[in-house]
């Protein structure tokens, strides 16, 4: 179940559910609008001949008020919002519609797992024709949460776990790379 605009509030109210600083004017009627950071990673092109997902991949850090994604390239941003997710809700992370008109893709894998804390590392691609200039603190996407049936068993405790930052992929991390790496 989609939590509405009234539990959102209740569960920020209690503490259960945490989103600081809340964006103000952030709660929408089934979702929280969240604000783009002034942290952000591009992909190192011109150290590496491909990305290969079993060895750690290079990126070049902007720290900016403002940013401009080229036309049809990708970044990793960051929002400004400390989240913290309870063991028994589950969040989704979509792009706001307005930012979509503009031909911003805003993705993130999707899903916020029951217990993740952090900032949520945001990918972004620009599927326009011309760049698109972005500026730290606008509202960029919107967590939208849902109730689990019960609580996870085991709620995340993974590699991106407490991000403060844009953080990378640390794909090269994963189970199925440290077998391959061992033979």
């Amino acid at each position: 179940m989609v939590l509405s605009d009234i539990k959102i509030k209740e569960y920020l109210k209690s503490g259960k559910l945490g989103i600081d600083p809340l964006p103000e004017n952030g709660i929408q009627p089934a979702s929280v609008d969240l604000t783009l950071g002034d942290h952000f990673l591009v992909i190192e092109a011109n150290h590496m001949d491909y990305i290969d997902i079993k060895s750690e991949i290079k990126y070049r850090e902007i720290i900016s008020e403002s940013v401009t994604v080229p036309a049809h390239s990708f970044i990793l941003a960051t929002i400004n919002e400390y989240v913290k997710i309870p063991s028994d809700l589950v969040a989704f992370v979509e792009g706001r519609s307005s930012v979509g008109r503009t031909g911003l893709f805003i993705h993130n894998a999707g899903l916020i797992d029951p217990g993740f804390e952090g900032k949520i590392t945001l990918e972004l691609f620009n599927a326009n024709s011309l760049p698109i200039k972005l500026i730290s603190g606008r509202r960029i996407c919107q967590l939208v949460i849902c109730e689990l049936d019960q609580a996870a068993e085991n709620p995340y405790k993974g590699k991106y776990q407490g991000q403060s930052n844009t953080v990378g992929s640390r794909i090269f991390l994963d189970v199925e790379n440290k077998k391959i790496n061992s033979h």
